[in-house]
């Protein structure tokens, strides 16, 4: 049984990774501060191969006694999004910099790390395709913290890293400030959607995909070892205006397009997934099916705006 280490396992991602992985019969150590709340991760205390340990991924007495044992590393522990990062600047710099650096340093060499990066780490590039050879040029404190984590990663070898789409979907641990999340929230709770640079073209991929994509680094070691991945895929290259528009065909509400407002990673590129595609990922859930599914939860659901602070 494959002993596994997940940083940041109560968030959006880990709390969706964590049974998939138990369920898969993995030994799951958990590792987490709690700073939005446990309640994800209750059903995992049935499986007797979880673990979990409360603390921060800075505390390094206690960072040491989580890895020391486990066989592979997966490091999700972060403050996620621009707006979270530009609330704490410095609290994202410790977070995103400073703990992924205390895992890497503190993990021995014989022990693999998978780092969950971004896209975001690609910045301002209007119409283009990017690869994992583009150049990173990110603009903001969550893009830099992120790109500044993944290169010291990636410089210590037995990494890897997955530069992520921008995720949607429904999960036990629920985000309402990824795009899709909220604009399907917006559109069946307030019947009104205002959207700003509507023609923006974004990429996307559902949770369970992301999921997906660390079992199969698990599963396919040699494959992905010391690469950077692209991670999504190009049928879910969309801008905002078409998936307002997928929204529209399911629920009725008002669109508004607005002149003003801006994305202050300044996101509008397509992004080529052919290298994990020939090392034989390729995500499942489509957009619209991702959006058939919000729907049918939030209609079921009352879920309070908290959901929004990440």
């Amino acid at each position: 049984m494959k002993r596994i280490l997940i940083t940041g396992g109560a968030g959006y991602v880990g709390s969706v990774l964590t049974p998939a992985l138990l369920n898969r019969g993995y030994h799951v150590r958990v590792l987490d501060n709690l700073a939005y709340g446990g309640r994800s991760l209750l059903p995992c205390f049935v499986y007797p191969n979880f673990e979990f340990v409360r603390g921060d991924v800075l505390d390094l007495p206690l960072l040491r006694r989580a890895t020391e044992d486990v066989e592979v590393i997966i490091h999700l522990a972060a403050v996620v999004g621009s707006p979270a990062c530009k609330r704490a600047p410095e609290v994202a710099k410790r977070v995103n910099v400073d703990g992924t650096i205390a895992v890497d340093s503190i993990r021995r060499k014989d022990q693999p790390i998978v780092y969950a990066s971004t896209g975001s780490n690609y910045g301002a590039l209007a119409g283009q395709l990017c690869t994992e050879d583009t150049p990173l040029s990110p603009l903001t404190v969550y893009g830099q913290t992120k790109t500044e984590a993944e290169r010291g990663v990636m410089s210590s070898g037995n990494a890897t890293a997955l530069r992520f789409a921008t995720a949607f979907g429904v999960s036990n641990r629920m985000r309402l400030d990824l795009m899709i999340n909220d604009f399907v929230y917006q559109a069946t709770k307030n019947r009104h959607l205002i959207i700003y640079e509507h023609a923006f073209k974004r990429t996307f991929i559902h949770v369970t995909d992301m999921v997906s994509a660390f079992i199969f680094c698990l599963e396919n070691p040699q494959k992905v070892r010391d690469q950077v991945f692209n991670v999504g895929d190009e049928a879910n290259n969309c801008s905002k205006l078409e998936v307002a528009e997928m929204i529209k065909q399911r629920a009725d509400f008002h669109l508004h397009l607005a002149e003003i407002g801006q994305d202050e990673d300044l996101r509008n590129y397509e992004v080529s997934y052919e290298k994990m595609r020939r090392a034989g990922f390729r995500p499942k859930v489509s957009v619209p099916a991702g959006i058939d599914e919000l729907l049918r939860a939030f209609a079921a659901l009352d879920l309070p705006r908290e959901f929004a602070n990440v």
